[in-house]
């Protein structure tokens, strides 16, 4: 088995790993910094500063913060192309203020290279080669063309013009040196969480195979003779009853039972590397009372329902990752349910989802919109308590169970439906990510 992938999940470096949150702070510091500079160079200094134009390149920066916090929230984490996007706009507005007040005699012009830094240390490379090529002709059209550098009334500075090319050879070489190196010293790290992702993964799915494989053939060893004996007398009561009774329907019901039976423990036999795993595709609704199956015995009723469901039935490919984020959702919800949990289930030709819903107090309103980080819990951690034992007391369990359906193709969205709470979750898969592991 490759150590690039295993199980055919996506590899961690093709997840979303900068969150919007990150972006739409360093814009906001951004911000700050530049109406500070404006400020004090027009009122602290007494320079000459197109306040108009400069403050409506800001305020260009500030309604975008404001519209992808209210579009998407603080915990979305946007797609490579989309954060290289606000990157290219980050980079053009600078070089807007930069023309205002310069171009390149403004000493600030050295900040063209901070977006090239971001894109090289979190996107791919040919979203950072873009990145860098746009400040790279930003830096070149300011070294002919910009705004007089605002200076005392009354006085002109002149710089030399080789002075002028040096700082644009300057700032190309850093723009080349940052691309160059920080983008080869991330992709190693990429590299390296890759193979430890998939190795994990890897030797997780072998060692429950591997335990299955033994389960498995344990199960029809000692199954093998009971099933006998009630097939024997099943037969012979078959023989004594009246035919075209209840009972004769009955034992002939029995009888083909304990066939089915038969053939399955003859799957049973043939797990493991060279028999294949019969069981590894199985439908959604088998799915949902597989994983749920562990939670029914814990005093909280568990209600399923198939709504909405157009077309056949999907399949999913029986994975760690899937059975784990699932079961792991159903069970926080049966910890904070009062006595229900709803689990809802649709599909049609272009989506399959999938609602965990209980009448628990809910989400806390100020984590909803972070659910899914690391370390985020109210759930209060007592080592010496009945949760001890539970990885949700140190904020995991969620974050886990998140992480894993998403390399599975899904996406998750957290709310509560009601005033009172009632916490739902609600996993949707594009079909079109299930249909192909399962054809």
């Amino acid at each position: 088995m490759s150590l690039t992938q295993a199980d055919g999940l996506p590899l961690p470096s093709t997840w979303r790993p900068l969150r919007l949150e990150t972006l739409v702070l360093l814009r906001w510091l951004a911000i700050g910094g530049q109406t500070i500079g404006v400020l004090f160079v027009a009122f602290g200094l007494g320079f000459p500063v197109p306040l108009l134009e400069c403050f409506v390149l800001i305020g260009l920066s500030v309604g975008l913060n404001l519209w992808l916090i209210l579009r998407f929230g603080a915990a979305h984490r946007p797609s490579s192309l989309f954060a290289a996007s606000q990157i290219a706009f980050d980079c053009l507005q600078l070089g807007g203020l930069l023309a205002l007040t310069g171009g390149l005699h403004n000493p600030f012009s050295l900040l063209l290279l901070a977006p090239v830094a971001v894109s090289a240390t979190t996107l791919p490379q040919r979203a950072t080669f873009l990145i860098a090529g746009i400040a790279a002709i930003i830096a070149s059209i300011l070294s002919v063309w910009h705004w007089p550098l605002p200076w005392a009334p009354g006085e002109r500075i002149v710089f030399n013009r080789i002075y002028v090319i040096g700082i644009w050879v300057s700032i190309i070489c850093g723009v080349v040196f940052i691309t160059a190196y920080i983008t080869r010293v991330a992709h190693e790290a990429r590299q390296i969480a890759d193979a430890l992702a998939a190795t994990e993964l890897a030797l997780s799915r072998k060692e429950q195979l591997s335990a299955l494989d033994g389960l498995a053939a344990a199960a029809a060893h000692e199954l093998g003779t009971p099933l006998s004996t009630i097939a024997l007398a099943a037969k012979e009561m078959r023989a004594e009853a009246e035919p075209g009774s209840d009972l004769a329907d009955d034992v002939e019901l029995i009888i083909q039972q304990a066939a089915r039976c038969r053939a399955i423990l003859a799957k049973l036999r043939n797990l493991g590397p060279d028999g294949g795993d019969p069981f590894a595709q199985v439908p959604l609704t088998d799915l949902l009372a597989e994983v749920a199956r562990p939670n029914e015995s814990r005093g909280k009723a568990i209600l399923f329902y198939y709504e909405q469901a157009t077309g056949p039935e999907p399949v999913f490919q029986r994975s760690v990752g899937l059975l784990y984020g699932l079961g792991n959702l159903i069970e926080n919800a049966t910890d904070f349910a009062h006595q229900t949990v709803r689990i809802e289930a649709s599909w049609d030709q272009a989506a399959i989802s999938v609602s965990i819903t209980d009448d628990g107090p809910g989400f806390a309103p100020e984590l909803i919109a972070r659910l899914g980080e690391p370390y985020l819990t109210s759930r209060p951690r007592d080592p010496q308590g009945a949760d001890a034992h539970k990885p949700g007391g140190l904020g995991l369990g969620i974050f886990i169970a998140k992480t894993l359906l998403e390399r599975t193709g899904a996406r998750l969205a957290f709310q509560n439906i009601s005033p009172n709470g009632h916490a739902q979750v609600r996993i949707v898969w594009p079909r079109e990510a299930i249909e192909p592991k399962t054809r």
